[in-house]
């Protein structure tokens, strides 16, 4: 069954009256629903504005329809090809009307994993995942968080601090682990609900060989603030512009605030970490990326940071076909895709040129903190960086061999 709810019923007459008179099939009818959703979602009209009926009258049967389809498909094209424009957006969002209803999971469901998008087709960091919590409560247009669970139930583990104690027994002494919790939802939002940060403190701290990741794009850091961090636990903030954060990324905390917090982990000695993912292209991207980056130049030595990574929209299809039927005006998918290992992201050129342009940006950094890529095309990593991995396996042990050596120096600095 097609999700028409985004359609408004002129647009639904409209693509019924050109079926008819044009006797489109069925995946025409499907690709204008398709192509008049987007115009809606984008904020850039109405599928009737940009229809144009053949003009030539000696175009009959199928070359009329040849013509009216290949120009719609045309004119859609070209607005995901060029920038995209926030200056005249209205997301219009409106926050959802039912309270996340925070619930205890069952006692056998599994705590951890591995990431979800790890292939040998990208380079990949082949980083576990503490699932310490289910669902996300913020709602950012992109997220395919929400396309993996369809329900406004957070789910918590009410044993967790068994559960952690129980994992610590199957981890290898030897071997050293990069475990983040902010996969499956954001690592800062729900604080200590249930003693959750404090089991997971108790765990990093008695798991030496752990390096703990709290990825987030929260400002909740009482807990951190008010209690000690182990050493060995990475806070880190997903980074974007004023832009993006108003425009696609609703709820979360605002640019100020996610520096403001990350800061405060900082002087207060622990390490921390940022994540430039997704880079977004749109009209004026370059001038407002270039101030987030001199901003953290300025504010942050590189010396309490493990490392920043840079990433884009990357989809696979039947996420793309989940948010477009979410009924949420956004112009994330306003943006051209190529297919690159079974992924649809921008073009291989495109995505040098954003990767290039940030690392740049950070020059005088290079061979102070580790950076790297999430999720990319293996080519793109020596045009960028100047270095590449054989395998994920290297890849996974330079960066944990690199976060170590700054959590080394602060367990250190902490015996004195």
């Amino acid at each position: 069954m097609r999700n028409l709810a985004f359609l408004p019923e002129e647009d639904i007459t409209f693509i019924e009256l050109k079926a008819k008179n044009f006797k489109l099939s069925f995946q025409d009818r499907i690709q204008l629903e398709i192509i008049a959703s987007d115009l809606r979602r984008w904020d850039e009209g109405s599928i009737s504005q940009f229809w144009e009926d053949p003009e030539n009258k000696k175009l009959k049967g199928k070359n009329r329809k040849r013509f009216a389809m290949n120009t719609i498909k045309a004119k859609w094209e070209n607005l995901k090809t060029e920038p995209k424009n926030y200056g005249t957006f209205n997301s219009e969002y409106k926050a959802p009307k039912k309270d996340s209803q925070l619930i205890d999971q069952s006692p056998d469901s599994p705590i951890m994993g591995r990431c979800p998008v790890a292939s040998e087709k990208t380079r990949c960091c082949n980083l576990y995942t503490l699932d310490a919590v289910i669902n996300c409560g913020f709602d950012c247009s992109y997220c395919s968080i929400q396309t993996f669970y369809h329900t406004e139930k957070v789910l918590f583990h009410q044993d967790l601090q068994e559960k952690l104690e129980n994992l610590a027994t199957e981890l290898e002494p030897e071997k050293r682990y990069h475990i983040g919790t902010g996969q499956s939802s954001d690592s800062l939002m729900w604080g200590n609900h249930g003693k959750m940060m404090k089991n997971l403190f108790d765990f990093a701290s008695s798991n030496k060989n752990v390096l703990l990741e709290l990825k987030s794009k929260s400002d909740n850091i009482s807990y951190l603030i008010e209690n000690d961090i182990p050493a060995n636990v990475l806070t880190t903030w997903s980074i974007n512009t004023p832009v993006i954060i108003e425009n696609e990324e609703h709820l979360t905390s605002n640019l100020e605030a996610r520096i403001s917090a990350a800061k405060k982990i900082a002087d207060k000695g622990n390490l921390i970490g940022f994540h430039f993912h997704p880079i977004i292209i749109y009209k004026g991207w370059k001038e407002d990326y270039k101030k987030i980056f001199k901003l953290i130049l300025d504010n942050f030595k590189p010396e309490s940071i493990t490392h920043i990574s840079f990433g884009t929209l990357t989809f696979i299809k039947p996420v793309i076909k989940e948010l477009r039927e979410r009924e949420l005006k956004s112009k994330i998918l306003q943006m051209p895709m190529e297919e690159i290992a079974g992924k649809l992201s921008y073009p291989f050129e495109t995505k040098k040129e954003i990767f290039s342009f940030a690392y740049n940006a950070f020059e005088k950094w290079h061979d102070k903190l580790f950076f790297y890529m999430c999720m990319e095309d293996i080519r793109l990593w020596k045009d960028v960086f100047g270095r590449e991995y054989e395998n994920n396996e290297e890849f996974e042990n330079d960066m944990i061999n690199s976060y170590f050596k700054k959590v080394e120096k602060l367990w250190t600095k902490q015996s004195l």
